[in-house]
C-alpha cells in the first residue's frame, strides 16, 4: 500500500541529525515546503555562482560539492551522504551558491526553497537554533579542511581524515570509505597514486589494515600524532 507523501517526507525529516529535537509540529511544516528531486549519476546541481534558491537533504546518493580553479584543477569541499544537508548558509545570507555541486550517482533529495525556510525560522527560535548549530559544525570542518590542505603533508591528511571518519562513527576502530580512492585523493588535495603510496606505507607499518574499501585503525595514537603534523 502506497503512504501519503506528506507522511514519507515526515519520516525521511526525522532520521536527518540535523533535524532531531523537534516537534511533530515543526516537522510537518518542514515537509509542507519540501520539494522531492531526484538527479541522475553526473547531474549537476547548481554551479557556483547560481542564485541561491534553498537548500537541500539528501534522501540516497551521494553529492559532491567542489571549486573550480581558473586554471579548471578541482578542489572537493565535502561529499554528501544521505541524511545531510548541504548549500544551507544561503538560506541566511542569500546571494548566491559559493561552490559547485554534482550527483555521483543517483540522487534523491528534498529541496527546501528559500524563501519558505525563511518564513518558518523567523516564526521559530528553535528550528533556527538547529540549522545554526549545523551550520556551525560545518564552517569547522570546513577550517580543518583549509588548515590541512595548507599546512600538512599527504600522511596527515590522510591521518585526520581517518581519524573524522572514525569521530563520525562514534570512535569505531573500523571505517568505511564511502567515496573512490580517486575522489578521496581530491577531497585529500593530493594525487591517487600518492594516496596509495601512503596507504601502502601506513598499511606496512601496522597502523592500519586496508581491505577495499574497508579501514580498520590499528594505532590510532600513531594517526594523531601524524595528524597534528
Amino acid at each position: 500500500m502506497t503512504e501519503p507523501v506528506n507522511d514519507t517526507i515526515i519520516r525521511q525529516l526525522q532520521r536527518a541529525p540535523v533535524f532531531h529535537g523537534l516537534s511533530e509540529s515543526q516537522i510537518r511544516a518542514l515537509a509542507g515546503i519540501a520539494e522531492p528531486i531526484t538527479y541522475q549519476q553526473g547531474n549537476n546541481i547548481f554551479l557556483e555562482g547560481d542564485p541561491a534558491e534553498g537548500f537541500f537533504l539528501v534522501l540516497s546518493g551521494q553529492v559532491k560539492i567542489y571549486k573550480l580553479s581558473l586554471e579548471g584543477k578541482e578542489q572537493v569541499l565535502h561529499f554528501v551522504g544521505p541524511d545531510e544537508i548541504f548549500a544551507e548558509v544561503p538560506v541566511y545570507s542569500g546571494g548566491s551558491y559559493p561552490a559547485h555541486a554534482d550527483a555521483l550517482r543517483e540522487t534523491k533529495t528534498l529541496f527546501f526553497p528559500r524563501r519558505g525556510m525563511r518564513r518558518l525560522l523567523a516564526g521559530d527560535p528553535n528550528l533556527a537554533m538547529n540549522m545554526l548549530a549545523d551550520l556551525s559544525r560545518r564552517l569547522r570542518q570546513l577550517t580543518k579542511l583549509v588548515e590541512n590542505l595548507s599546512l600538512k603533508e599527504s600522511p596527515a591528511r590522510l591521518a585526520a581524515y581517518l581519524l573524522h571518519l572514525s569521530t563520525e562513527l562514534r570512535q569505531a576502530d573500523e571505517v568505511e570509505l564511502d567515496v573512490t580512492k580517486s575522489q578521496l585523493a581530491t577531497l585529500l588535495g593530493t594525487t591517487p597514486e600518492t594516496l596509495s603510496r601512503t596507504l601502502k606505507k601506513l598499511s606496512e607499518s601496522g597502523i592500519i589494515a586496508v581491505q577495499a574499501r574497508t579501514i580498520r585503525l590499528l594505532d590510532k595514537k600513531t594517526l594523531e600524532r601524524m595528524a597534528e603534523g
